[in-house]
């Protein structure tokens, strides 16, 4: 079995606006790097196109209904403050990305993969089940680890993000659900200012890794150890959903971690090492945030080719 790699160029007709950080120019940079030689053992597919009863899996039928009739023919629409917004291809691009993640989830729980990435934007964690904000209008993650438990029928599915900013929108969703976990390392105190390590969960299904703004890889390193990986381990997942944000980048201008490429490579290899013990390795990646084009491209590039060797 291989790595698959999903994504589909609907992904690039999200256009949120001149001068907005989340461009095309990111899912531009991330293709470009995995187009590559070195990654010509993945296997690509194109990104399905999500179901709206994939998308009411976490989030409301109301807000499914506002987003929807949000979508534009020309222009722009605001769904929150500004920052999250929908453009005419945004609800196509949104729906590739529901459905590249249940895809993902489909092929390594029937061992057509062995794990997945999903090269797909907008990114979704800061989605809550009634609101878009921060970017995000579905929770792909939260979605897909939704899809595992209801279709797959699997007792318990963990999503561990390493993004900058907190996915407040998959603890939300997964805050009275002791089936499915939530691990999250972010900068704190930072956007949305959710995060602390007293949000537990009702199960203790959520465990969040606050790290002030400097960190650099050692700190990193330890703490993720020590608070992250163990817990994890002792929810003993059926599967592995990764929220890959890579804006904890070093030079990353948006936020405040001091994190290099060896860290996302090492990162990754943790994440796989607890899969291969408890779920025979199965992980479904999604990319998440992001916004040196550098740092997006060269830290998502180790983090599939630490995927790619298993």
């Amino acid at each position: 079995m291989t790595t698959l790699i999903y994504t589909h160029e609907a992904c690039l007709d999200h256009k949120p606006g001149s001068g907005h950080p989340e461009s095309p120019e990111r899912l531009k940079a991330v293709v470009k790097a995995l187009r590559t030689p070195e990654f010509e053992a993945a296997e690509w597919r194109d990104a399905p196109m999500g179901t709206r009863e994939q998308v009411l899996l976490i989030h409301t039928e109301d807000f499914v209904d506002d987003v929807e009739d949000a979508s534009p023919v020309r222009g722009t629409m605001p769904l929150d403050g500004g920052d999250t917004v929908m453009s005419p291809g945004s609800l196509e691009a949104v729906m590739r990305c529901v459905g590249a993640a249940c895809a993902g989830v489909d092929a390594v729980l029937d061992k057509e993969a062995h794990n997945v990435f999903c090269a797909t934007r907008p990114c979704g964690h800061h989605a809550e089940p009634n609101r878009a904000m921060g970017f995000c209008i579905y929770n792909q993650a939260a979605i897909a680890a939704a899809y595992a438990h209801e279709v797959h029928k699997l007792d318990r599915v963990a999503v561990v993000d390493f993004d900058v900013h907190h996915g407040n929108g998959t603890q939300a969703a997964f805050y009275d659900r002791p089936e499915l976990f939530y691990a999250s390392s972010h900068q704190s105190p930072f956007y949305p200012g959710t995060g602390s390590k007293n949000e537990t969960g009702t199960a203790h299904n959520i465990v969040n890794v606050p790290l002030p703004r400097g960190c650099d890889s050692a700190m990193f390193r330890e703490r993720i150890a020590a608070e992250m990986l163990p817990a994890i381990r002792a929810f003993n997942p059926e599967l592995i959903i990764i929220s890959a944000g890579f804006d904890a980048h070093h030079l990353d201008p948006l936020a405040g971690l001091k994190l290099q490429d060896d860290d996302y490579d090492w990162v990754t290899r943790e994440l796989m090492k607890i899969a291969d013990d408890v779920c025979e390795g199965r992980i479904v990646s999604i990319l998440e945030g992001g916004y040196s084009l550098e740092g997006l491209a060269s830290s998502s590039a180790v983090h599939v080719k630490a995927l790619m060797d298993h």
